[in-house]
């Protein structure tokens, strides 16, 4: 039986991991991957902006295991539990959560020095601290306005935790908090992948039971790309297909949802030219969410060969690399990481990330607890 502590470590040590698996090749396309690298199989990837300009690569540094903001807003979210020990909402995300990326400097192992983490946030993420400090908005509104991404699904396994065995208020909670960060289908997403972690620790729960569940709590878009893809997975895993097969099969799929393909860079040919991408849509989908499951249904559940296909797949593959980690990590604990990488993770970014989690595990079982504790209360009102 895998304990509870050991499900936490698995999804705090999987973010970390499908982070800095995926970090190296990010926004590059399944074809350059394959070109540059074949495969990436390993964290000792060297980044292939490693010796771009300055300007370029913005003086940043990745491979060999180094994190981005998905680990670190991850480690974020996990402060404000330690801190406030109890539920959260969007008023925490104007508050505590606000502190701990703008105000608290931490490592940043991009950068290999500290600093706060909102230096190193993509815009829609630094998008928080301008609508809850700047512009004083009601938190709840806090995520009106802002570009629609995965940047709240990236990081909000830890609420996944905080309900575990409990998808429905998982997936409430991250509703709440994340609210105060986006809208659309990229909060969706986020309530979904938090239903989906807390699934993941029940005992002996299948891959095929995480994907009902994604699919009973998925609204709108999420819910369509979510089944179309897991469909698609089951059928190209029958058949056996070969790898480019399965991701342009895959590619083609969630195209109807995310309709952006290879085109994610930002560049001044695309100033001014009308697009719904990134716009708020009840028809549209995250590429990351859906994929990852697809990923994992493909591999019937395969740890590194979920993760790895994930991050091999092209666009944004640190995130799909996390997403589809936190919820394997929270069905199988840590003991289906390799020692040496929890190893390079923990040596690389200067954290110790067995030390966070067994802390936060803690944390959420006092939490857990309080919660069963009221629900012995409400048993004397019927």
């Amino acid at each position: 039986m895998v304990t509870f502590k050991e499900r936490v470590r698995g999804v705090v040590i999987s973010t970390a991991l499908g982070d800095a698996m995926g970090a190296p090749v990010e926004k590059l396309s399944y074809e350059e991957i394959k070109k540059m690298y074949k495969r990436v199989e390993t964290l000792r990837t060297k980044w292939y902006k490693e010796d771009y300009p300055a300007d370029m690569n913005l003086g940043r540094k990745r491979g060999n295991g180094t994190v981005t903001d998905d680990t670190l807003m991850t480690v974020a979210l996990i402060n404000v539990y330690n801190k406030e020990k109890r539920h959260i909402d969007a008023y925490d995300m104007g508050n505590e959560f606000v502190k701990e990326i703008a105000f608290r400097k931490t490592y940043i192992p991009e950068f290999g020095r500290e600093a706060l983490i909102i230096d190193r946030l993509f815009y829609p993420e630094k998008y928080i601290f301008m609508r809850h400090v700047l512009a004083n908005c009601e938190p709840r509104e806090g995520g009106i306005g802002n570009m629609i991404n995965c940047g709240a699904a990236m990081y909000i396994a830890p609420v996944g935790i905080v309900n575990a065995g409990n998808p429905k208020a998982a997936y409430d909670e991250a509703i709440l908090f994340a609210m105060g960060h986006q809208s659309s289908y990229g909060l969706e997403a986020a309530g979904v992948l938090a239903a989906c972690v807390a699934k993941g620790f029940e005992e002996n729960v299948t891959v095929n039971e995480i994907v009902e569940t994604a699919l009973y709590f998925a609204k709108d878009g999420t819910k369509n790309a979510i089944r179309d893809l897991t469909d698609t997975a089951k059928k190209l895993r029958s058949e056996k297909a070969d790898m480019d097969t399965i991701i342009a099969t895959f590619q083609s799929v969630i195209e109807k949802y995310s309709p952006m393909k290879d085109d994610v860079h930002r560049k001044i040919e695309k100033v001014g030219v009308p697009s719904n991408h990134y716009t708020p849509s009840r028809l549209c989908s995250i590429e990351e969410l859906p994929m990852a499951l697809a990923f994992m249904v493909l591999n019937d559940g395969d740890y590194y060969g979920s993760i790895l296909d994930g991050i091999n797949s092209g666009r944004d593959t640190d995130s799909i690399g996390v997403m589809a980690g936190v919820i394997l990590g929270a069905m199988y604990g840590d003991s289906v990481i390799r020692s040496e990488d929890v190893e390079l993770l923990q040596e690389t970014n200067k954290m110790n990330l067995i030390q966070a989690a067994d802390q936060f595990s803690e944390t959420a079982k006092l939490i857990i607890e309080q919660d069963l504790q009221l629900n012995e209360k409400r048993k004397n009102i019927l």
